[in-house]
């Protein structure tokens, strides 16, 4: 049974509250919730002051996926607005081990996301220092885009990599996830899924969220 993250950058920001209190009625275990500069990639989000108000309604796993540059600069400020898993690309890390070791020094799990390009390879080096790797299953950047087929291969590869080194990591996959997808993921290795619209645009989000679990 997969974790299944509702990507709040999909609820309704008018609404917030609403939104959020669905999230905590349901079966999901954590709160996704995307941060994004509108350099690393073409899209602004929001920023510490929503985490923090999020984070002070819920009391469940705060997933937090920085598609931003030189995340460094703010990891012990994400732990302060309650973040418990602090994710960051591959793409825009220089030194990776250092921020990994950043992130788990404060206290928090550590997590990478590849991008749909980037080989599982690249995370061979590190994958024991990790507890979360994230797969982008569509171009990071906006919500509701196609599911990247490429990505079952993928999730295989990176579950054998795991298995071969004898780590302990999550296997999150972000985008374009519905229940149309979610048991073909589950079955490649995906440990947790975030759907963002698939959730939010429901008819019942909760009964969607628990279709998910059941995949």
């Amino acid at each position: 049974m997969p974790l299944v993250a509702p990507s709040i950058l999909a609820a309704d920001f008018g609404n917030l509250s609403k939104d959020i209190d669905m999230v905590n009625q349901s079966q999901a275990e954590w709160f996704h919730l995307d941060v994004m500069d509108g350099v690393f990639v073409p899209n602004i989000s929001y920023g510490m002051p929503i985490i923090e108000k999020i984070n002070s309604l819920t009391d469940k796993v705060l997933d937090v996926h920085l598609m931003i540059v030189d995340p460094d600069r703010y990891i012990s400020a994400f732990k302060q607005v309650g973040a418990d898993i602090l994710t960051v690309h591959y793409e825009a890390c220089t030194h990776l081990h250092r921020t990994i070791q950043a992130i788990k020094a404060e206290g928090m799990k550590a997590g990478v996301a590849l991008n749909p390009h980037t080989p599982v390879a690249v995370l061979e080096d590190v994958i024991k220092d990790l507890d979360l790797v994230l797969i982008m299953s569509v171009n990071p950047g906006f919500g509701g885009q196609k599911f990247i087929e490429n990505t079952y291969d993928k999730v295989r590869k990176l579950k054998q990599m795991i298995m071969a080194a004898n780590a302990q990591v999550i296997i999150e996959i972000d985008g374009g996830v519905s229940i149309d997808n979610a048991a073909q993921l589950v079955e490649a290795g995906a440990d947790a899924l975030v759907a963002g619209s698939a959730v939010f645009n429901a008819s019942n989000p909760s009964d969607y969220i628990a279709q998910l679990q059941k995949a």
